[in-house]
């Protein structure tokens, strides 16, 4: 769609409800608030890529904490503040009070004096991260009520232990651009499978996202994965649920190739077993170290018996002509290259090299569209507004 496509889209859709309002779980959004959250994301890119600032803020925070290792989601909410003209501060709790004791609804609120967005990654412990960010919404809510803060800052969940809706909902635009529009995924087939990386313990929030999110358009989801390595049984019931309103299919099997089978997409992706994240977050809870190394010890060797769940050339053949659409939300353990043996063998990962870099650009732009939304009463006439006043980004 062009620009005043997107915008009169935009304005036939009610988004009265993220105005002021969190980004925390993708299931919780009504399906023309997701419609809504493309079409700004789309929108935003256009009116850079006219060279049109983007800037609906003149001063203010966007505040990051990452309790997790990251990148593409660290780099993407910098620049999706930037793109909006916030500046961005990462709160790192090792140089903060919080290694002190301080209260998560102190922190909330020293942090938020200035902050017009707080996104948070808390996705290692079961039961944990998602509810770590609703005791921070919590606390800067009442803040604001107290008056306190001069603004609510809004929540973006930048992956917890449910769900990473930033990485989902950007996929889901990859997916939308690459078939030509949404109409065009009714029956499209993805395979979200599991595969083997030499290490543990990586989050469940990846493929809970994908079969969470991609069941809402009409698409056949086959979730596969060996034995011993599912995911949360609510994130199932909700995909399943999604795939009976949607005509859509939501299938189970421990067997990557019968995933692979006619599949329009694949999305090959290690994850730890829901049992084992609980178990090692109650390890955890308790201080008991030895016991952590000892369940590490027990799922890399679990791990070691199904290094047969790679995504080789071979199974490629089996997907829809033989050319589905490969994806992953990076880093990727490829064989032979970052590691010995992996998720993906390095032919199949080169050969989508770029599409993968193309799947990743569309996140920033989907925080920004989180942002946009929770702070723009109107946003259809703000987009209007943004390219009626044609501020150049780039001057000359």
């Amino acid at each position: 769609m062009n620009f005043d496509a997107l915008v009169t889209k935009l304005a036939n859709l009610d988004t009265n409800k993220m105005y002021m309002n969190d980004f925390l779980l993708t299931r919780e959004k009504t399906d023309g608030e997701i419609a809504a959250t493309f079409a700004v994301a789309d929108a935003l890119r256009n009116l850079r890529e006219r060279n049109i600032s983007t800037r609906i803020f003149d001063s203010g925070l966007g505040v990051s904490l990452f309790r997790d290792n990251s990148t593409r989601t660290r780099f993407s909410f910098a620049s999706a503040c930037n793109l909006l003209g916030l500046a961005v501060q990462d709160l790192d709790e090792g140089k903060s009070q919080i290694a002190h004791g301080e209260t998560v609804r102190e922190t909330a609120n020293m942090i938020s004096f200035m902050a017009d967005i707080i996104g948070i990654r808390d996705d290692m412990y079961i039961g944990k991260g998602n509810k770590y960010m609703r005791e921070v919404a919590a606390a800067v809510d009442e803040g604001y009520k107290d008056g306190n803060l001069e603004q609510r800052p809004t929540l973006v969940n930048l992956q917890c232990d449910i769900d990473h809706p930033t990485q989902s909902m950007a996929d889901m635009l990859a997916i939308i651009h690459h078939f030509g529009g949404v109409e065009n995924l009714k029956g499209k087939k993805l395979a979200m499978t599991w595969a083997y990386s030499p290490s543990y313990g990586k989050p469940l929030s990846v493929p809970q996202g994908i079969i969470g999110l991609m069941t809402r358009f009409g698409m056949e989801v086959a979730l596969a994965h060996p034995k011993g390595y599912e995911v949360m049984p609510e994130v199932e019931a909700v995909a399943a649920a999604n795939a009976a309103k949607t005509g859509g299919k939501f299938s189970k099997s421990n067997s990557m190739a019968e995933a692979f089978e006619g599949a329009d997409i694949v999305y090959p992706k290690s994850w730890a077993p829901f049992a084992a994240m609980e178990k090692r977050t109650n390890l955890y809870g308790e201080g008991d170290m030895d016991g952590i190394k000892k369940l590490e010890k027990e799922l890399l060797a679990e791990n070691a018996n199904h290094k047969d769940w790679e995504c080789t050339e071979e199974l490629m053949k089996k997907t829809q002509d033989g050319k589905a659409l490969y994806m992953h939300c990076l880093p990727a353990d490829i064989t032979g290259v970052s590691c010995k043996e992996g998720e993906v063998c390095a032919s199949v990962f080169d050969r989508y090299r770029l599409p993968l870099y193309k799947e990743a650009v569309f996140k920033p732009y989907i925080i920004a569209a989180m942002i946009f939304l929770s702070k723009m009463k109107d946003p259809a006439t703000a987009l209007r507004m943004l390219e009626e006043r044609g501020r150049q980004r780039i001057f000359g």
